[in-house]
């Protein structure tokens, strides 16, 4: 790292080790744990994820800060517990993606890109063994990810050791057995909505292995058609207004025919 790049970390690192000053500091840094900055370092990656999405790279820009300032907290906080410093961060990072990519860094050689894959999850395997944490193939994948994203985690990890099937026709089926089995719960004389919600939750979950067998991510698709609903709801916002009219006093027909003009003026452009 050149001396430039250097300084600017050693300024963000002062500026955070100022910002905890038990003297002269911020108050609200000072209160903070590990605990409570979880929330925003939660919303900082998701901010990087949209501003990526818009394609604002001056806000991408931004947001990494932010983000990058995430760590810089959190490694602040553990130098004050005396538990590990920034560099520590950074030198386990550098280590671990050293090793884990052996046909980068060293003479290794792999025959195509499973093969690589295949030695990826090898070394997690083995950290995991060093750590003697919990050894399953699913230890380690974050209870706090999106359900959809730990979801197409969990299945990828049974993927990796062929318990998955390897046609598109029983995951398409599972599907639709995964849905009659939720309208049977639905249509039962005394609907039990904790057996509705279970039937739904197997539905998503078969849903989202169909879009790891059609290479979609799950959460990146689901992302996209929030993003076309918003912007067709808002078209017919504005159209109602535009007839002198709120949308609350729209009958459903009403609403239902503007939705359909919209939605075919968006696709033919």
């Amino acid at each position: 790292m050149d001396n430039k790049k250097s300084s600017q970390i050693e300024q963000l690192l002062t500026i955070m080790s100022q910002l905890r000053d038990p003297n002269r500091g911020c108050p609200w840094d000072l209160k903070q744990n590990f605990d409570s900055i979880i929330p925003y370092t939660l919303e900082e990656a998701y901010e990087v994820a949209d501003a990526i999405e818009q394609k604002n790279w001056s806000d991408v820009k931004e947001e990494l800060g932010d983000l990058l300032f995430q760590v810089i907290f959190y490694s602040q906080m553990a130098k004050e517990q005396g538990l590990f410093e920034f560099d520590d961060v950074v030198a386990g990072i550098n280590e671990k993606l050293v090793r884990r990519h052996p046909h980068v860094f060293s003479d290794a050689d792999f025959a195509d890109e499973d093969a690589v894959k295949q030695n990826w999850e090898a070394e997690k395997a083995k950290e995991r063994a060093e750590k003697e944490q919990d050894s399953s193939l699913l230890a380690n994948i974050p209870k706090a990810l999106p359900a959809l994203m730990r979801a197409d985690k969990i299945q990828k990890r049974c993927a990796n050791v062929g318990f998955d099937w390897d046609e598109l026709a029983p995951v398409v089926d599972k599907v639709k057995e995964e849905l009659d089995e939720v309208m049977d719960e639905v249509i039962q004389a005394v609907p039990e909505q904790h057996r509705i919600e279970e039937e739904l939750g197997d539905l998503l979950f078969s849903v989202v292995n169909l879009s790891r067998h059609l290479n979609v991510k799950p959460e990146l698709a689901l992302q996209k058609a929030n993003k076309k609903f918003e912007k067709r709801f808002r078209q017919v916002e504005k159209n109602v207004l535009e007839q002198g009219k709120l949308i609350s006093q729209c009958s459903l027909s009403e609403l239902d025919a503007e939705w359909n003009r919209v939605k075919e003026k968006q696709e033919d452009k």
